[in-house]
């Protein structure tokens, strides 16, 4: 029992189909099982979602290549005709499942070695994030201040640069957050502002990043600047045009990113 819990529990990183000859693959097979089953490729295309004309046509197709047939078809006479796989057809359709069990084997025993692997894990959890922010910050929680409503956690990103993030007590009790704990922060576009000098200023935003300009669209009443961070990373800042203009940016130009410590949103790995 608790193997299988185990084997539930370890991500699917690596997956794949299997084939053989370059032609059988699970639907082909899952056809010939279902004419196995039901006698009839009318049934068994019901069955699959297919078209009796497309089922007939995989069969034809799949006949012409083995050099045996595969599959035997009767029209007409008093059982109305029916199809039935040969004594090559079952041969086939039991040494692709017995091949399938091993391939599903094959395919644990790969994630569970990876699932060894702490360093590979963090990395194929951050590629399959998927949100409607498009700016992400991954790093680790290096720093926890409670206070009497709300806690402010610091993130230090993978260049060193540390993020200032704040969050109500409740999300600190829900996320289960901890030094060294593994953590995202997404930050909207209109969250960050862009500044083109620091020195001699002062700003009531905590987070402030070094950068220069990767990239500029324009659209209608905004503009889109994406940023490369000197830690890596990248961040999309939308400003007006007027900013924009006033701002003189231009692809490669030294810029800040700057941002309040309540424009990220905290998440942690599950």
């Amino acid at each position: 029992m608790n193997k299988e819990q185990n084997n539930e529990a370890t991500p699917m990183w690596v997956k794949g189909e299997l084939q053989l000859a370059g032609i059988l693959d699970n639907r082909i097979i899952d056809l010939l099982s279902a004419i196995d089953e039901s006698g009839s490729l009318n049934q068994a295309a019901k069955q699959m979602g297919l078209s009796y004309k497309g089922a007939w046509q995989i069969i034809e197709r799949v006949n012409n290549s083995a050099p045996k047939t595969l599959i035997t078809a009767t029209t007409g006479g008093s059982k109305g005709g029916g199809s039935c796989l040969t004594e090559s057809g079952r041969a086939l359709l039991e040494l692709f499942k017995e091949l399938q069990q091993q391939h599903h084997s094959f395919l644990a025993q790969l994630n569970r070695n990876l699932a060894t692997n702490p360093d590979m894990v963090l990395l194929l959890q951050r590629l399959v994030v998927k949100t409607s922010v498009r700016n992400q910050l991954f790093g680790c929680v290096t720093d926890i201040r409670t206070g009497s409503v709300n806690v402010e956690i610091m993130v230090t990103l993978k260049g060193g640069q540390q993020i200032a993030t704040t969050a109500d007590l409740n999300s600190l009790n829900e996320l289960e957050l901890k030094i060294g704990s593994d953590a995202v922060l997404l930050i909207e576009s209109d969250e960050l502002m862009l500044v083109g000098e620091v020195e001699n200023c002062q700003f009531s935003a905590r987070n402030v990043l070094a950068g220069s300009v990767l990239s500029i669209q324009k659209n209608n009443f905004t503009v889109n600047v994406t940023v490369l961070c000197s830690s890596g990373e990248t961040l999309i800042a939308s400003i007006t045009k007027q900013s924009f203009h006033d701002l003189q940016l231009a692809t490669g130009r030294s810029v800040w990113v700057i941002f309040k410590t309540n424009a990220p949103i905290l998440g942690t790995r599950s």
